[in-house]
């Protein structure tokens, strides 16, 4: 049986009024006071603090297998990370951490479309889309369709990942329809994530339709064209300045913080709230030999002073020779101390959007010029890190580093989008690592696996294609689950692999 949130388990229906009913408590949580009003904005809370290891601490791995970060070796080297063995209980926590967030979005968009608030009820929908194509492509097939249907079924069945996909595509169509609907007058006040902005709640729909999009690019025979001239006619996606985040009242308390600077930042107290984690000397290298300036706003120098950052390889035992005195995360990720506390969470960044349309247009998918879309989508990446002057240090950049030069993307569309994903991969260090993992799937981009543990015990010299079943789905869903087959976790492909 899918988890479902504590919060939200004890909503219940209370309209059957016995005769013992003689008072009404106003401490119950009934529907009538639980409203969607006051669910979304924790479930957009959640849906910001996924993959930053708040919601469940086991998702570190992911930055530590593409090369982000990785453990000093001050602490016992965690074998089934490094080694690439993970098994169903130790990814429960994430499964449960997606399913709870799912269910709590599922509740506040039935519950305001019945209040008649399609705006509020298509907000939840583009967030628990966000949820699911990060689920599908972690896992691959999934329940989907008869999620949260707990009066139809308690076993749900796995939905095959590519029908999620094109029921995605829908459910963001419908969002799009809702946002043109009048809000009510407490929307504003509700959003915590785009403040009552319904047009930037329409590119960020559409910037979600075209990642599904993108993913699905090495598939034979996949023609998007559809659903693009879907995204230009409702306005695109979104752009420089535009990043969607979340903020319902960030603040240096315990409990409260900005979920990335609680969980790669600092205590309340200001004390490291990782020392395990640290800069991964795969990262720092590609950006030491561009000579790229986000390199100090990815990372700090080590505290034992000087001012070079310094890193730490994945999966070695003894980690750095300076352990924790590796670089941790830098100011463009986690703000200062105390600052970075009450900083908005980001769900997707603006350049990232900027990235999947420049690959888009590469590939002919969009009008445009690639390149001008490829290097507007660098310079938006140093301007939201803080890099100094970054308009002129990002044009430097691109000018005198070979990696980041347009003139080395090639001729076709496929080496172009490989250059792009890989300058994507670089911009997104340290902030999802998810998107990385899923370019690496569906690319093949950073050939020389530099990132790769070197524990000589891992199962493999290349990542996972996806993660194990979770421990409640075996238990509780077992038919379903074992419906699925013997999935390998090198051997399976997502649909969307070539």
């Amino acid at each position: 049986m899918l988890a479902w949130s504590v919060s939200i388990l004890i909503l219940a229906d209370c309209t059957d009024k016995g005769y013992l009913d003689v008072n009404n408590d106003p401490n119950r949580v009934t529907d009538n006071n639980i409203t969607p009003d006051l669910i979304f904005p924790q479930a957009a809370h959640a849906t910001g603090a996924m993959l930053t290891g708040s919601i469940s601490n086991e998702v570190s791995y992911l930055y530590d297998w593409v090369g982000y970060y990785a453990g000093t070796g001050d602490f016992a080297l965690p074998g089934n990370q490094t080694t690439y063995d993970l098994d169903p209980p130790y990814v429960d926590p994430l499964w449960e951490s997606y399913y709870n967030t799912l269910f709590d979005l599922a509740l506040a968009r039935t519950q305001a479309l019945a209040k008649g608030d399609s705006v509020l009820s298509g907000a939840s929908m583009v967030l628990s889309t966000q949820l699911f194509q990060q689920v599908v492509d972690m896992w691959g097939d999934i329940p989907y369709s008869q999620a949260f249907q707990n009066n139809v079924t308690r076993t749900p069945k796995y939905d095959k990942a590519p029908d999620i996909y094109a029921a995605l595509q829908k459910v963001l169509d419908t969002a799009i329809i809702y946002f043109h609907a009048t809000p009510t007058s407490s929307f504003s006040a509700t959003d915590v994530v785009n403040h009552g902005d319904l047009t930037k709640w329409i590119k960020f729909a559409n910037t979600l339709k075209l990642r599904l999009l993108i993913r699905q690019s090495e598939v034979s025979g996949f023609n998007p064209s559809d659903e693009i001239a879907k995204i230009l006619s409702n306005g695109g996606v979104l752009h420089a300045g535009e990043t969607v985040s979340v903020n319902p009242g960030y603040k240096n308390t315990g409990n409260q913080q900005n979920p990335y600077f609680a969980s790669w930042g600092y205590t309340p107290s200001g004390n490291d709230a990782i020392p395990g984690q640290r800069a991964n000397q795969y990262i720092v290298t590609i950006l030491q030999s561009s000579n790229d300036p986000r390199l100090q706003r990815f990372f700090i120098p080590p505290a034992s002073g000087g001012s070079n950052i310094v890193g730490t390889v994945y999966g070695l035992a003894t980690g750095n020779p300076t352990g924790a005195q590796a670089s941790k995360a830098g100011p463009g990720l986690v703000g200062t101390y105390p600052q970075g506390a009450s900083q908005d969470q980001w769900i997707i960044p603006s350049f990232e959007s900027m990235f999947f349309e420049a690959e888009a247009i590469a590939r002919g998918w969009m009008p445009g010029d690639a390149q001008t879309a490829y290097m507007n989508a660098v310079t938006e990446s140093f301007v939201w890190l803080g890099v100094p002057d970054a308009a002129n240090a990002a044009s430097n950049y691109m000018t005198n580093s070979a990696n980041a030069d347009w003139s080395n993307a090639g001729s076709t569309p496929l080496s172009q989008a490989k250059f792009i994903a890989t300058q994507k991969y670089i911009a997104l260090t340290g902030i999802d690592p998810l998107e990385a993992w899923s370019d690496i799937r569906r690319l093949g981009i950073l050939p020389d696996k530099g990132y790769i543990s070197v524990n000589p015990a891992k199962l493999s010299s290349s990542l996972p294609n996806r993660l194990p079943y979770s421990q409640s789905e075996l238990t509780t869903n077992t038919a379903n689950v074992n419906a699925e087959g013997n999935l390998n976790a090198f051997n399976f492909k997502m649909f969307w692999q070539p």
